[in-house]
């Protein structure tokens, strides 16, 4: 059996490098806690809840969670407008490397 080189080897074909794309940018981990959290959530309660996010900013990261399929968006035909996130059977899938982040926070955090 050879041993792997370093030199030979492209971090871009991991799973890990994929699913650091989905996750990675400032607020996408937060969403997903929270989602992870609260279940089906509406816009002013996710942007309440996070605090510190724009308008503009939860709106493009939420949009780009919705491209991965990893949240849904539910839009209600009503006046005023009403628009729920949830997580997909695919962002739930993402359940356990949450739930390991935040045990690992709880057991480490001084």
């Amino acid at each position: 059996m050879s041993e792997r080189c370093i030199s030979q080897e492209n971090l871009c074909d991991t799973g890990f490098s994929y699913t650091l794309s989905l996750i990675n940018g400032k607020y996408k981990m937060t969403i997903l806690y929270t989602l992870m959290e609260f279940g089906t959530v509406r816009f002013n309660e996710l942007q309440k809840y996070i605090g510190s996010i724009s308008y503009k900013t939860l709106s493009a990261t939420l949009k780009e969670l919705e491209a991965d399929r990893l949240v849904h968006r539910e839009e209600y035909p009503q006046i005023p407008p009403k628009v729920e996130y949830s997580l997909t059977s695919r962002g739930k899938s993402l359940i356990p490397i949450l739930d390991g982040l935040c045990e690992w926070g709880e057991k480490n955090r001084l």
